[in-house]
């Protein structure tokens, strides 16, 4: 974990993520499921199975689970820094993963930044902001922290550096709130009671908001299905990666990202000439 992904790639052909990559790459797998280093799995990855003609940099989508279902957020960790045609990107590949996974046609999209105004945000967000409206996609604007959890739209964009910080205070607060109420309904005999006759909901409320209940996080851009889990991962969430892995290979959610990049960079080059 403390080494250099390139460099541990390069040194390390037989190392179980270089191997599971390469299976996919020869067509002898459908996809691979790694709970190991992040950065190794998208390096073997891009080794492999290389980019999707067109695609900038791949992002790590992760499912988060909200009020309302689930919001997918790119880019969960893969790019720290990067530029306003990056994030559109990650809206469109967002929006089709989203589209085949969940049923919904035309997923609404946010960009992720400190105020529900247009001019709000750093440079990377004002700079991406006019572009997301002009995509074509159904972008709903600005998107604050604070509605991720509760669902304001289908898919939110950022850079690397703030979806991986969102996403694990998301995780941590949710696990914080879990041991309070455990401890609270532990204190006293009446409280346990009610714990009793709540553990049905209680139970359910658990798994609504667990990630487990979603395994990993697939990583959108390359020629072939990848999906990164945590490293803490529990033997049930990677089972349920290995079952993402295997809806997204039946779905054919890479050829889909093909054929969108395709028409995308065919409509740039029109308007260019």
């Amino acid at each position: 974990m403390d080494e250099d992904p390139a460099a541990a790639c390069r040194a390390k052909p037989r190392s179980s993520i270089m191997i599971a990559a390469g299976l996919v790459a020869q067509g002898r797998a459908a996809g691979f499921v790694s709970a190991g280093h992040s950065g190794a799995t998208m390096v073997a990855a891009l080794w492999h199975l290389k980019r999707i003609p067109g695609v900038l940099r791949p992002a790590i989508a992760v499912p988060v689970p909200t009020a309302k279902g689930v919001t997918i957020l790119l880019d969960g960790g893969a790019n720290v820094d990067c530029k306003p045609w990056h994030l559109v990107q990650f809206a469109l590949m967002g929006s089709i993963l989203y589209r085949h996974l969940h049923g919904k046609q035309d997923p609404t999209v946010g960009l992720l930044t400190i105020g529900e105004e247009e001019g709000k945000g750093n440079d990377l967000v004002k700079e991406t902001f006019p572009r997301l409206k002009s995509s074509g996609l159904e972008f709903r604007g600005a998107v604050e922290g604070r509605d991720v959890p509760m669902g304001k739209t289908d898919v939110v964009v950022c850079d690397g550096f703030v979806g991986n910080v969102l996403i694990k205070t998301m995780e941590g607060t949710a696990m914080a709130v879990m041991g309070v109420l455990k401890a609270e309904i532990l204190a006293k005999w009446r409280h346990r009671l009610a714990g009793v006759l709540l553990k049905g909901p209680f139970a359910r409320l658990r798994r609504k908001m667990s990630y487990d209940e979603y395994g990993g996080a697939p990583l959108v851009g390359v020629n072939g299905v990848v999906v990164v889990c945590h490293g803490g991962s529990n033997a049930r969430a990677i089972a349920h990666a290995v079952k993402s892995a295997a809806k997204s290979a039946e779905l054919g959610i890479v050829s889909a990202l093909q054929e969108a990049i395709a028409r995308t960079e065919a409509l740039e080059q029109n308007t260019k000439t």
